[in-house]
């Protein structure tokens, strides 16, 4: 299915570590301006993917953010990819990790899609955004309060987006992955003794694959319809 996304200017956070997302859309001919906190990874993803313009910036930081993406120029559509994942038990979650949990996850989600939005509205022209939320939005996982609690919040702020951009045609949707092996994935499942308990959990028994191409479906007109919507990509999590 062609997407038709050559010649589109997208931004991408969280680019680093999720560079899949970039590499495809760099395939597709899109020019892709990649934000990441990692300098090394943004030099590596520019050898891997001539063209790309990258930006490095801690999305925590609300000033800093502002100053690196507040003049970035048009962008037509916007894949929130960036997040942390501090797992703790309940009853030790401290204040630190809830804090920049909620910073990355949700407050950098708002402010970037505003600074998107609003470059969309003033030049009058329709638009796009993915946030890559998580099945952890909807079922609990052990040690993991916090992080459920910010894509559970994600889901919500999809939605509420959705609606109040529609007017403007720009369409806000979420995908939602089981378990994708970055190195942030890699670092919480990598013990074969722990990925099992959450592979039983998954009919078709395996970790995420696809998600790349939600993404670009959800980026692309041919999801015009669709919009305030989360797609699971999660291997059949949510039916159990």
């Amino acid at each position: 299915m062609e997407l038709f996304l050559a010649g589109r200017r997208v931004l991408v956070t969280g680019a680093g570590k999720g560079r899949g997302t970039v590499q495809a859309l760099h395939a597709t001919g899109a020019r892709v301006v990649a934000v990441s906190r990692t300098q090394a990874d943004l030099d590596s993803l520019v050898r891997e993917c001539p063209g790309i313009e990258p930006v490095c910036v801690d999305l925590g930081d609300w000033e800093a953010t502002e100053r690196a993406l507040g003049s970035v120029g048009p962008v037509d559509l916007l894949v929130n990819n960036a997040a942390v994942a501090l797992l703790q038990p309940f009853l030790e979650v401290t204040k630190e990790a809830f804090d920049r949990s909620f910073e990355v996850n949700l407050r950098a989600v708002i402010q970037v899609s505003q600074i998107v939005a609003r470059g969309l509205i003033a030049r009058g022209v329709p638009g796009a955004i993915v946030n890559v939320s998580s099945q952890c939005s909807q079922r609990a996982v052990t040690n993991h309060s916090v992080y459920c609690s910010t894509k559970g919040a994600l889901d919500m702020l999809t939605k509420v987006m959705a609606l109040e951009l529609g007017p403007h045609k720009i369409r806000v949707n979420a995908v939602n992955p089981t378990v994708v092996m970055t190195s942030m994935g890699q670092a919480t499942w990598s013990d074969p003794h722990k990925a099992k308990t959450m592979l039983n959990r998954i009919p078709l028994g395996k970790f995420a694959e696809h998600v790349v191409n939600a993404i670009l479906f959800l980026l692309s007109d041919r999801s015009g319809m669709t919009t305030g919507s989360t797609l699971p990509v999660e291997g059949g999590f949510w039916a159990c």
